[in-house]
């Protein structure tokens, strides 16, 4: 089997639980985590993402966190590292450690802070990490957090490169994905990760989806990759709603980890600065959201 088919499917942007007391990675909570998320059949597991709160973690952390999750799953799945950076060689280095390690690909955002000045910037930056990288490379389309979407003109040149493997695209964009969809070669992966839109873009021909919600209800998450194109899939779409909602007003780390302890998954919902832990008064909704996402 391919990456690409292995992954087509549903992939966990995993939390990184943090220690309350010391404000460290809390190795064995993230150890739960990937044992919670193996025994509901997800596809893959991607650590350091937005939601996994990578920019808040020194490069010692990022690579105990990949470390932590390649060691724990054991070969089960697949695994995803998180490489995005502002410079190649930081980028490069990433997915260096990654394959030492025993990971799959890496996740690749354009450049943030410091954008191009012109589109052939991100194209040319992620070509070079894309040539030097060990592993395949899965590219990362998060426009609130890189300041821009990648070009569709780049997306297309990159998926014709051999150690491109496809995109997760995190723009909330339909028509942006499907255009992909469609632009593509058939074996570049095109994966979801604006959880508002997984089944209206997997009934139109998205390989999969990359959910943070799926850290919280990853069996539901399952059966609605599994039933998109029924009545069913799309009442599982509604239900996920009021999480996801709550992920927009409150940042999906913050709200991801509120509900993963109201699961039990997690010891605490401790996030690092600059974010916050979702407000007390907004613990009840999130709860219920989940308890009758689960009840289903």
């Amino acid at each position: 089997m391919t990456l690409t088919d292995a992954l087509e499917g549903i992939t966990t942007p995993l939390v990184t639980p943090f220690d309350p007391e010391t404000d460290a990675v809390d190795e064995r909570a993230l150890e739960r985590l990937v044992d919670h998320l193996l025994a509901n059949d997800v596809d893959g597991l991607f650590p350091c993402g937005t939601t996994g709160e990578f920019a808040s973690l020194a490069p010692e952390e990022r690579r105990l966190v990949h470390e932590v999750v390649v060691d724990r799953a054991d070969g089960a799945i697949p695994v995803l590292a998180g490489a995005a950076a502002t410079s190649v060689s930081e980028a490069v280095a990433y997915a260096e450690h990654a394959a030492g390690i025993g990971a799959d690909a890496a996740v690749v955002t354009e450049p943030y802070f410091h954008g191009p000045n012109d589109s052939e910037g991100n194209r040319r930056f992620l070509e070079q990490v894309a040539d030097q990288s060990p592993l395949p490379v899965l590219l990362y389309n998060i426009p609130p957090c890189t300041g821009g979407s990648l070009a569709l003109e780049t997306v297309s040149a990159l998926a014709d490169h051999e150690n491109v493997v496809g995109i997760k695209d995190s723009s909330g964009d339909l028509t942006y994905m499907l255009s992909i969809v469609r632009e593509s070669p058939d074996d570049f992966l095109v994966l979801q990760g604006y959880d508002a839109l997984l089944v209206p873009a997997l009934r139109m021909g998205v390989d999969g989806g990359l959910n943070a919600g799926s850290n919280v209800a990853p069996a539901t998450y399952r059966e609605l990759y599994e039933r998109a194109d029924e009545d069913h899939g799309a009442s599982i779409q509604n239900a996920i709603a009021p999480l996801f909602d709550a992920c927009a007003e409150y940042g999906f780390a913050p709200a991801t980890k509120t509900a993963l302890a109201h699961r039990g998954v997690i010891p605490s919902d401790v996030v690092r600065s600059p974010l916050v832990p979702v407000p007390d008064d907004a613990h009840e909704d999130i709860e219920a959201g989940v308890d009758a996402l689960l009840e289903g």
